[in-house]
């Protein structure tokens, strides 16, 4: 597969970290008042499952891997991969959503986008792909994922998108 891969990138953003991590130890610090306080509760427990959800987020959407082979597309985020095949893209732009999702999180989302199910998987400063898939994944019909280089990555799509239907 080494061989196979004609482009990576790595995406990661030290404001997203920062961010993950400020949350975990608000919640934190809010779970450690409210034992002290009140003792274990309920209350407790959902401020030590915030921070504990936000300590995850921190470790696992540290940095998105975009591989892209002549085959497939892979997006890891953490444990997550997502592994498009090329002959499932259907279209491919720069991705323009509303600003509320666009900004509504880092991380993996799902959304709806003009009535059609979409995966993100995004840090909040970088500019975004969308794929269209012909045919979906579960519910999802598209895929959309941060990119640093994203005229590269809608340019090397278009050619071996392209070169495997021409073939």
């Amino acid at each position: 597969m080494k061989d196979n891969i004609l482009y990576t990138e790595r995406v990661s953003s030290n404001r997203t970290e920062a961010l993950f991590l400020t949350l975990t130890i608000i919640f934190l610090l809010l779970f450690i008042w409210h034992v002290t306080v009140s003792g274990l509760d309920i209350l407790a427990a959902v401020f030590l499952g915030f921070s504990s959800f936000f300590l995850f987020c921190s470790v696992n959407y540290r940095t998105l891997v975009i591989h892209i082979t002549s085959e497939f597309l892979k997006l890891t985020f953490g444990i997550f991969t997502w592994r498009v095949p090329l002959d499932n893209i259907a279209e491919f732009r720069l991705d323009e959503i509303p600003l509320f999702m666009k900004y509504g999180g880092a991380g993996i989302h799902f959304m709806l986008i003009h009535k059609r199910y979409r995966a993100s998987l995004n840090f909040l400063e970088y500019p975004r792909v969308v794929i269209a898939l012909k045919r979906k994944a579960g519910p999802v019909r598209d895929i959309s994922f941060s990119t640093r280089r994203p005229e590269d990555v809608l340019r090397l799509i278009q050619t071996v998108v392209f070169d495997n239907r021409v073939a």
